[in-house]
Parts: C-alpha cells; structure tokens; sequence
C-alpha cells in the first residue's frame, strides 16, 4: 500500500482520517489490540465511563483540532468547562499551579515560599542547569521542590529524576516570582495559564468515543489484533508481511525489531525510557468540586485523582493514577478492585533523548519511515498535540 501506519491511537486515527479527507485512499492502520484509541480508550465502570489510559481531555486551544474533532463526535455531544485543578499538599487543598497559588495558604507558609523562589538561581542571575532536578530548585527555590515538585514527579516518572532533562519544561505554566508575590497581595492567581485551562468532555461517552468513531470511518482500512513487531528499512516492510510506500509510526519503537538499523540506532532506540501507570477506580464520591487533584506525599501510592463526577454527568467516585512501581496489583486483585495497566503511559524526557531521537528521524525519514505523536516521537504530548501534527504531516505528505 502507499501508507501504513503503525498504531491506532490518537496519532495513527487522525493521520488516517486526515488522509481520507485528503483524497488518500491506499492506506491501511495496524493496531495491536482489539481496540482503537491507544491511551485514549474508555470502557464502561459502574455505569459511567471511566478513560483507562489516565485523565485525557480535549483542549479549546486549537480550533482546527476541535473542529476535526466535532466532525465524528458533535459539538453538541460535549459539555465546556473551566478547568479545576488542585494540589493536596499535606493537607492544604490549592489551587494548581502552585506558584500561582501559593496565597491560598496561611501567612506562615506564603513567606517560607516566597522567600526561597527570590533566592532561586532564576532570580539571582544564575544559568539554568541542564538536569531537571536541579532546574525545579533554579526556578521555584527550595521549598517548593521539596514539598511538591520533587516528590510528586518521583511518583509521577520514578525514582530516578536526575536522568530527566529541562528542554521540555514549557509544558509547565510558567510563573515569575513578580506574579507570585502580586497573587499573595492580591489573593488571586497571576501568571501563564496550565494546559486545558479550558476542555471539552463528552456528555454521555468516555472521550476514547470520538476515536472509536475515527477508526469505524476506515472500516476495512484498519486491522486490529495486528502487532507491529518488526520493521525492515531498507525494504520498508512490517512483520515481513506488510510493504509500504510510506510508514508511518505512532507506536514505542521500543517494541520492535529493527531489521537493517544501524547498530548506533539500535543502541538510541534501547535508551528511550518510559515509565507505565495504573488506573483504579474508587466508588466514594469525593468531596471536592475538581475534575483533578494532585497529591505529592509519598504515603499515598498514587499521584492524582480524576473526579469523574465533576466532569462526566450522572456519574460517581473517581479514578486514580499510579505509577506501575508503586502499585500492589495482588492486593488490587485480592479486594477485588477495578483497574487497568498501561505499560506505556509516559516517554521520560531523559538528558540526551533529543538528540537521538533526531538522528534516528532524521535516518528513518531518510528510509521513507516516520515517527509521529507521543510514541513515534518520543515526547509528551497531549492527545490535541498528536492530532495537530497528524493532520500536518498527513497535507505535508497528500500535498506535496
């Protein structure tokens, strides 16, 4: 065929669909499970849906996303909302960003923050460093990377933080210490708004509904209990069985062999390090109007909360987040829990992954073969993001 694309999660759908659109017809979507939508999927818990993959959320910020989206799921079959997150931090409920809203907290606690982020090297003038741990001390000063930042992303991402570098911390809002000491004075939050600071969620589905939708447009076009497990470069051939123009890869490479790779990519692919969660739910409704809260101390096992009755109507309890490390999945199964594992949940941004995620591209573009989204380029990114950049790659490539 003229393309085939590896993986039928947010990035491989939109691609497909977009190249439809486009007039493309000579493609075919492999995707390993029975299922479309990748970390995108919903299943029915308790009456209600419920995301397996963790919290996903459709962004407002890019009309040409949302209105692709709108095409398969209405506009009229989603609710708006402003979003509400939180940070239980130890008992103190605020609002999120943190450095946005630290004058939720008594007076004590403010000037012990704000003392420590205008000691931070940020504000005296020193370079930013190149390791992530040391940059969360750099820009928010010492007690906030003690109490929040450092704990939560080590439940988050792991124990080992110091391989994580700073080249993809514009993801974070971003906050001057200005903003921060004007928000105490003024009692409100100042500074750059987080991401889905507005969102749609659909009114009656899970949000892997839109995607369920996208792959039943392909029909045929899509096989499903089909593995990608290995990849021939030279001959641009999958599981020796499939050939292509053009493939496209929106899955781990991690996942597959690699037939004709140079050994140095073979090495830089067996570097990409990830990090797998848990999704539990939990019946209780929760006492909070947040669609999410996040919870940096470490004698909870999990990171964050979805509230799945402040987002999806007429449903209850929540779901939780856990890093796959700090799940007892045999007492899950003793007391009869509801949960799903995802062994790939986050690329880890590792010092010295840019690099060699551009050599390897740049090789396997070479080849006809191209990486796309949160797996296929290693970063990441928000499910609008993948479909932004599916639906660029897929003109760049119908249009010439």
């Amino acid at each position: 065929m003229k393309y085939l694309i590896l993986g039928g999660g947010p990035s491989g759908l939109t691609f497909a669909n977009k190249l439809l659109d486009l007039g493309e017809e000579d493609l075919l979507v492999l995707e390993r499970g029975s299922c479309a939508g990748g970390l995108c999927q919903s299943t029915d818990v308790d009456g209600s849906p419920f995301d397996t993959g963790g919290g996903h959320f459709l962004d407002v910020k890019d009309a040409s996303v949302t209105d692709f989206m709108f095409r398969f799921l209405p506009e009229n079959e989603w609710d708006l909302y402003e979003r509400d997150s939180r940070i239980d931090l130890y008992g103190d409920m605020i609002g999120s960003p943190i450095e946005a809203n630290i004058w939720m907290l008594d007076e004590k606690k403010q000037k012990r923050y704000l003392d420590s982020i205008e000691r931070a090297g940020c504000n005296t003038g020193e370079p930013m460093p190149e390791r992530f741990t040391d940059w969360i001390e750099w820009k928010l000063g010492e007690a906030i990377a003690e109490d929040y930042m450092l704990p939560y992303n080590r439940k988050m991402f792991g124990e080992d933080l110091d391989s994580l570098g700073t080249y993809w911390l514009e993801k974070l809002p971003n906050v001057s210490y200005e903003e921060t000491k004007r928000s105490c004075e003024d009692r409100r939050p100042y500074g750059t708004q987080p991401g889905h600071a507005r969102f749609f969620y659909p009114k009656k589905y899970g949000y892997g509904e839109a995607f369920l939708r996208m792959a039943d447009r392909l029909g045929d076009r899509i096989r499903f209990n089909e593995k990608a497990s290995s990849i021939d470069y030279d001959k641009r051939i999958v599981n020796d069985t499939y050939c292509a123009d053009r493939i496209i890869v929106t899955i781990p490479w991690v996942e597959m062999e690699h037939v004709n790779l140079p050994d140095r990519l073979k090495s830089h692919v067996k570097d990409l390090k990830y990090s797998s969660i848990v999704t539990q739910y939990i019946s209780e409704k929760q006492d909070t109007e947040a669609h999410w809260i996040y919870y940096p101390d470490p004698e909870r096992s999990y990171h964050r909360i979805l509230v799945r009755h402040n987002f999806c109507p007429g449903s209850k309890g929540c779901w939780t987040e856990t890093n796959l490390t700090r799940y007892d999945e045999e007492a899950a199964k003793s007391r009869g829990s509801i949960y799903f594992v995802n062994d790939y949940a986050y690329p880890l941004n590792t010092v010295g992954k840019q690099e060699k995620m551009r050599e390897l591209l740049d090789y396997t573009e070479s080849k006809g073969i191209y990486g796309l989204g949160r797996w296929g380029q290693w970063q990441h990114f928000n499910s609008d993001v993948c479909m932004k950049l599916a639906m660029q790659l897929a003109e760049k490539m119908a249009l010439g």
